[in-house]
């Protein structure tokens, strides 16, 4: 009695045991031994490339615009500087197309990539998307047939997901770490337009930007692209570009296109702060509060008002805007997308039209006259260009699409996104208007432009 009474509770302790306690044994076999990554870093190494960006800086000296001093000191040629930059990449076809970073290669006059077996090849930028933070070269030498990376899908990635992180730190060579999915549709990042980041642990360190986070099948899930870091190496928190949307980018890559083209909705969006939930009587705040739609844009088209709540896309749910703007800008173009709204308190769902916003004719020009404008680069507004910039949908002027280093544009604190109004009370609508103005022989400038939704107007003389 007392023998059974004890096999009872060695039994009764046994089934208790925690399952990860039951699971320890001694290794049986060396095969038990041998359990390794290699298999899934052999197949995936093969297509991520180190990617070396060159520019050359003309080191300007700014007294060299005073007669007397060239006359005393010399004229002298500016002396150039090349700066050197250094990533990693993808290859994500047999023909050649590698996908980067554009920190990576950004004003860079020549690109370089070299494969794991050290083969090195001159490359040409074929596509760049300041928004996405993506861009994609083409290896030149054409006879060449690549090994292409499993595109996977990032969709499918859980929280505690083993990935490891291939690329090329600090120059050293390709290198391998690993980790596991820390944590998924970051949005509060602040690296680009699109911020729904996979967060990983997996060692990441400058020059790994552009490189491959694979999952277990060897398939890349996202592009590595930023650290959080207070000392300039890895703390176990980086970043990686979910690759549904570098699927986007390889797609107008592959079309021949030179920039990216994205479905346009045509409403502008706000986050749904703790008040706004008490006020719609939400549990939590989630979503994405619809603040302006645009007349005759696919939402105004497909029935979306202001007040409306965004809580779905295609079934899948939107926690924010920015959730929303990675789920909408990642649908294919044509057909429809279906949005879940929350209206009086009702669920509703609305079928909105996958089409690019319009472009009209941009215009496109340089500022050279003798002005505050000097160095700029502007263009006419449009719904495309309005979406590109992040501008409100009804800003009125034009807008700077670059400002020259060094130039008096920049000197005075003109940036790229400012929208110029009017200039000496005259209203600004198109290009040829600022073009002309800035001509005008005047030595005091009143400008009204538009910044971050702001109106500022400010004064120069000289």
């Amino acid at each position: 009695m007392i023998l059974r009474l004890i096999s009872a509770i060695a039994i009764a302790l046994a089934v208790a045991q925690p399952a990860a306690a039951q699971d320890r044994r001694v290794p049986a076999s060396t095969t038990d031994l041998r359990l390794s990554y290699a298999p899934v870093v052999q197949k995936a190494a093969p297509s991520v490339v180190n990617v070396y960006a060159a520019r050359v800086v003309a080191n300007r000296n700014p007294f060299m615009d005073d007669p007397l001093f060239r006359r005393f000191f010399g004229g002298g040629l500016p002396q150039e500087q090349v700066q050197r930059a250094l990533g990693s990449g993808v290859i994500v076809d047999a023909g050649g197309l590698i996908m980067t970073n554009n920190h990576v290669i950004e004003g860079a006059s020549e690109v370089k990539v070299a494969l794991a077996d050290k083969r090195e090849f001159e490359a040409e930028i074929v596509l760049k998307d300041a928004r996405t933070d993506l861009a994609v070269l083409r290896v030149k030498d054409g006879r060449e047939r690549f090994t292409a990376i499993e595109l996977g899908d990032s969709d499918a990635l859980q929280v505690g997901d083993v990935v490891l992180a291939l690329g090329n730190p600090f120059g050293v060579g390709q290198t391998v770490t690993h980790g596991i999915v820390s944590a998924l549709a970051r949005t509060q990042v602040g690296i680009t337009d699109y911020q729904f980041f996979i967060q990983t642990d997996a060692a990441i360190n400058p020059g790994n930007s552009g490189g491959a986070l694979v999952d277990l099948g060897g398939r890349l899930v996202g592009l590595n692209t930023a650290i959080f870091s207070r000392s300039g190496g890895s703390q176990g928190i980086g970043f990686a570009i979910p690759v549904n949307m570098v699927k986007v980018v390889v797609a107008s890559a592959k079309s021949g296109g030179t920039s990216v083209k994205r479905p346009w909705l045509g409403a502008k969006l706000q986050a749904v702060t703790p008040d706004i939930a008490e006020s719609l009587g939400l549990k939590r705040p989630a979503g994405a509060l619809v603040a302006t739609v645009t007349e005759k844009s696919p939402a105004a088209r497909a029935g979306l008002r202001t007040g409306d709540l965004i809580v779905a896309i295609d079934g899948q749910t939107v926690d924010d805007q920015n959730a929303f703007d990675y789920r909408f800008a990642t649908k294919a173009l044509g057909g429809q997308a279906q949005i879940g709204i929350l209206r009086g308190g009702k669920e509703m769902k609305l079928s909105v039209a996958l089409e690019t916003a319009p472009e009209t004719p941009r215009d496109e020009l340089v500022i050279r006259a003798r002005s505050p404008f000097m160095g700029m680069k502007v263009a006419n507004i449009s719904p495309a260009l309005a979406e590109e910039l992040r501008l409100d949908a009804s800003a009125e002027g034009v807008a700077v699409l670059d400002v020259a280093d060094g130039s008096l544009a920049q000197n005075l604190g003109f940036q790229k996104g400012d929208v110029i109004a009017a200039v000496n009370n005259e209203k600004i609508t198109r290009t040829r208007d600022l073009e002309r103005i800035a001509k005008e022989s005047t030595r005091r400038w009143a400008i009204t432009l538009v910044r971050g939704g702001q109106t500022l107007t400010v004064q120069f003389s000289g």
